[in-house]
């Protein structure tokens, strides 16, 4: 593809924010992994062991042509630096000419792909690659409309892991190509010690309290996680401002306020300036692009939200085959 990785656009490189993160989806192996084996599940839906067989009977073995992926409606634009390896794992005999980067925003009507090769092969992979890039622009393009609605805040949004099966890289990708932050991308990423964590813990009965649990996780991340060289961020959630209090002194990196209410988070953020500055204070719950930017003005410093990714809808883009090409 013709695209530079000196592109500001690029989503090659983790969002830097000066502050402790979980890891950035990045187009890196992983990503690329996760692209090749969705696309090898979508080629096995659509030709199982068989062949196009409208195209094998109507189109010559050998004809050649030009297409454009071309968006119906504006965007923004993610998965275009995926393409070469959705071709490749198609094994199919095409080029593409991207005129665009991850992260920026197209208008309808201007091509945003230009593939050309054999036509046999351009129509039996128009569904699966169209699928896949249409899913991650339409998240992307949410992912926007939710960072433009706190912009000129000192929150910043972040993902969640209600991602669908099999696509959380992707995902999680789009929604960094939309100009927000990854959360932990699985549950080996770090500490998140949650209300079910601390009901099943302990023995005989007695659940460790917050302050404990906190305590415990912060030991593990020192001694046994730290040796193993992997991510030492502990976040721990709270339900109320008296567990707040508790766990403050504890000093994790993360406290995650689960369904506060905006007069709630309001008093969370002035106890955390007074007590443990250094520990950031994230929302979750009843986070909506209507809700967003009234929690956003309560202080905290992080928003997360599983909207980006489980209420995205993918965006409509069309095939269109250019008169004299």
């Amino acid at each position: 593809m013709n695209q530079s990785s000196e592109s500001s656009n690029s989503k090659d490189q983790p969002l830097s924010t000066g502050k402790t993160e979980y890891r950035s989806v990045i187009a890196d192996e992983h990503l690329e992994h996760a692209t090749r084996s969705l696309t090898r599940h979508a080629i096995q839906e659509d030709l199982r062991e068989s062949v196009d067989w409208t195209t094998v009977c109507l189109i010559d073995a050998d004809q050649q042509g030009v297409c454009h992926v071309v968006p119906r409606e504006q965007g923004i634009s993610a998965g275009i630096e995926l393409v070469d390896w959705i071709l490749d794992e198609l094994d199919a005999d095409l080029t593409a000419d991207c005129t665009i980067q991850d992260g920026e925003r197209f208008q309808p009507g201007t091509p945003i792909i230009k593939l050309a090769g054999n036509v046999r092969d351009l129509l039996t992979i128009e569904r699966t690659l169209l699928n896949l890039i249409s899913r991650l622009c339409g998240i992307a393009t949410l992912t926007q409309r939710y960072v433009e609605e706190i912009s000129g805040t000192n929150t910043r949004l972040y993902d969640t892991r209600k991602t669908t099966p099999g696509w959380r890289l992707l995902e999680k990708y789009a929604v960094r190509c939309g100009g927000a932050h990854n959360h932990r991308t699985g549950l080996f990423d770090g500490f998140l010690i949650k209300d079910n964590h601390l009901a099943l813990s302990g023995l005989a009965n007695q659940p460790l309290s917050v302050a404990e649990a906190t305590k415990k996780a912060i030991q593990w991340r020192d001694t046994i996680v730290n040796s193993m060289q992997t991510p030492n961020m502990v976040e721990v959630e709270v339900d109320t401002l008296d567990q707040l209090k508790e766990v403050l002194p504890q000093l994790p990196n993360i406290i995650l306020l689960d369904n506060f209410s905006l007069e709630k988070m309001t008093r969370a953020v002035q106890l955390r300036d007074q007590l443990a500055t250094e520990v950031e204070l994230e929302a979750s719950g009843n986070v909506r692009i209507d809700t967003i930017r009234s929690i956003a003005n309560t202080g905290v410093d992080r928003i997360s939200s599983g909207a980006l990714t489980h209420q995205a809808t993918s965006l409509d883009l069309g095939l269109d085959w250019p008169d004299g090409e």
